[in-house]
């Protein structure tokens, strides 16, 4: 899995790509949010178009960025997920704990509206 991290105006844009399995790289993203969130940026888009594979592993750092950005005041969307994923936020339930949407240009104008 590969990812970077974005600074678009007041939202970060943390852009996955690969299988989101979480194991390895977990605490390195989480470290990045930190330095994100100590920097007052508390609104997160997580583009996840380029997922092809998510387990639990990576459903955790999912809910542990959403926790770290609510606890801050902020929101995290989620951007474009495949089908594959949307089933499995949708089994799992978390599409109702978050918001989805198809572009970055909307997770920034949902992020905006608080």
């Amino acid at each position: 899995m590969n990812y970077k991290f974005d600074n678009q105006d007041d939202v970060v844009v943390i852009d996955f790509e690969g299988d989101l399995i979480g194991e390895e790289k977990g605490p390195a993203i989480i470290e990045s949010v930190n330095n994100t969130l100590n920097n007052n940026i508390i609104k997160c888009a997580v583009d996840i178009s380029n997922v092809r594979y998510i387990n639990s592993s990576g459903i955790g750092v999912l809910i542990t960025l959403l926790t770290k950005f609510r606890n801050k005041g902020g929101e995290v969307v989620i951007v474009n997920p495949s089908e594959h994923v949307k089933k499995l936020l949708v089994i799992t339930k978390l599409n109702a704990i978050f918001t989805i949407v198809d572009t970055i240009a909307q997770a920034k104008e949902e992020l905006n509206k608080n």
